[in-house]
């Protein structure tokens, strides 16, 4: 019989630890103890966009401060918004799509040439990040850089590497809906 107290401490510890790691894969569960932190590089990456740079700017802009589309809404929800920063909500599906990670970020717009985002809450302790639009002859380079720092030194760098590649992997898809959506409004011009 004693085996089953056992049994039943085994499986709480083990309900318990999948509890946990599901919270902080999907930024429920922020771990942020300043202890032990390390941090690495995001990007760079750079796409270049046959378009303006100020149409750019306003394609990355939009969900933000302007009107979003339903596909956007559904995947970033500003919270608060000033007149060059907002508190934004960002919806990324994890997991094979059975689970939406949700980070909070400040998004702030420096217009025309560069959004910086900062992580609020998340699956990691800090994350910087920004969008630099440089004008070029063909239209406009794009640059994307960032910051990602983790906690709990080894274990802390082991999980940033899990995180990283995802996280990078997410903003080469908005770099080229970016590309896309700005070189179509460029077109209709």
């Amino acid at each position: 019989m004693a085996w089953i107290g056992a049994l039943g401490a085994v499986t709480v510890a083990g309900v318990g630890a999948a509890a946990g790691f599901v919270g902080l894969v999907t930024g429920a569960l922020p771990l942020d103890v300043g202890v032990g932190r390390r941090t690495r590089p995001l990007g760079p990456q750079s796409v270049d966009i046959a378009a303006p740079r100020e149409v750019v700017f306003d394609v990355i802009a939009q969900p933000y401060l302007g009107r979003a589309t339903r596909a956007m809404r559904e995947k970033v929800t500003v919270l608060e918004r000033g007149s060059d920063m907002v508190l934004a909500a960002h919806r990324t599906p994890v997991a094979g799509g059975r689970l939406a990670a949700t980070t909070v970020e400040t998004v702030r717009f420096t217009r025309p040439e560069r959004v910086d985002f900062r992580l609020v809450r998340g699956p990691v302790p800090a994350v910087t990040e920004s969008f630099t639009l440089t004008e070029r002859e063909s239209g406009t380079r794009l640059v994307y850089k960032g910051e990602l720092a983790t906690d709990l030194w080894r274990a802390g760098q082991w999980w940033g590497g899990l995180v990283a590649p995802r996280w990078e992997a997410t903003v080469a898809t908005s770099l080229a809906a970016v590309r896309q959506e700005a070189e179509r409004r460029s077109r209709l011009r």
